[in-house]
């Protein structure tokens, strides 16, 4: 990572904890994926921003990002939705996972992201990205071919949001309990309309930020491909993405009574719920350590 780039990471990571300060939040899950994964100095950027902030970061790996995004689309949509197929486009990767319970059956992560993409092949090269992709993804995509069929094909991440909305689905201000697909029909229509606006032009499309302008045609052109390869004509749009992953993992691990037994879960809420109605002699009746 370039100096430019950790003061970039120290800066907001500063901003972000100040902001959580001031707003009473007791706790912060900081997490970092891809971009600074593969960073050769990864360590030391993880040091330095410590001593800078305060602030550890934890690094996930590709598996756990797939497998974060995955519960967060597992909790959005339930277990009536029966076996989920997942994509998910980042800046440095793509993750696939699918299964039929909560923790996923197959989690992958794969080196093509929209960012990375973009700076390897620039904002016109179409045929460059698309074989590139494709190559990463047909490597890997068996694996979830073969855990088929599924009753559900679900993408998340702001790239396919960003897709969606051009290609026709509902403002962000519709709210999120509208449905909203994204049809590959209309995808590699997208991307023949995308690739002859000039970069500055693009940002003028529906729900394309200036940021995130120049990535536009590779995220399009990699999800095109990761849904031609895995076979799915139309993906359900997902609200919910890594970073609700990330906080539902966490509540559900969290540690409620020392004992951790449910029944002493359940004396536990009583106790907080009526304080005088059960004291330490009444726990030890019980059997239980007060």
């Amino acid at each position: 990572m370039s100096r430019k780039g950790i003061e970039s990471l120290i800066a907001m990571v500063e901003s972000s904890r100040v902001f959580a300060e001031d707003s009473g939040c007791s706790k912060v899950l900081p997490f970092v994926t891809s971009a600074l994964r593969e960073a050769s100095n990864c360590d030391d950027v993880i040091a330095e921003c410590k001593d800078e902030t305060g602030v550890e970061l934890r690094v996930l790996s590709g598996t756990d990002e797939a497998r974060g995004t995955f519960l967060a689309a597992r909790r959005w949509f339930g277990w009536s939705a029966g076996a989920l197929s997942v994509f998910d486009i980042g800046g440095g990767s793509v993750e696939l996972s699918c299964g039929r319970d909560e923790e996923p059956e197959v989690a992958l992560s794969i080196p093509v992201g929209a960012v990375r993409m973009a700076r390897e092949f620039g904002p016109t090269d179409v045929a460059g990205i698309r074989r590139y992709a494709r190559a990463e993804i047909g490597a890997v995509i068996g694996e979830v071919l073969r855990r088929g069929p599924y009753d559900r094909a679900v993408a998340t991440s702001k790239t396919f949001k960003m897709l969606g909305r051009i290609c026709g689905a509902a403002p962000s201000a519709d709210g999120v309990f509208v449905r909203r697909v994204l049809s590959r029909e209309k995808l590699q229509e997208a991307i023949a309309t995308i690739v002859e606006l000039p970069i500055e032009k693009r940002s003028e499309l529906a729900g394309v930020s200036v940021g995130r302008a120049p990535q536009l045609l590779a995220g399009a052109v990699v999800a095109e491909s990761v849904m031609d390869l895995a076979g799915v004509n139309e993906l359900e749009l997902c609200p919910w993405a890594l970073r609700e992953g990330i906080i539902l993992n966490y509540l559900d691990h969290l540690e409620y009574f020392e004992s951790g037994s449910i029944k002493a879960r359940k004396i536990g809420q009583r106790m907080r719920l009526q304080p005088e109605a059960l004291d330490a002699a009444e726990l030890d009746s019980r059997g239980l350590d007060a």
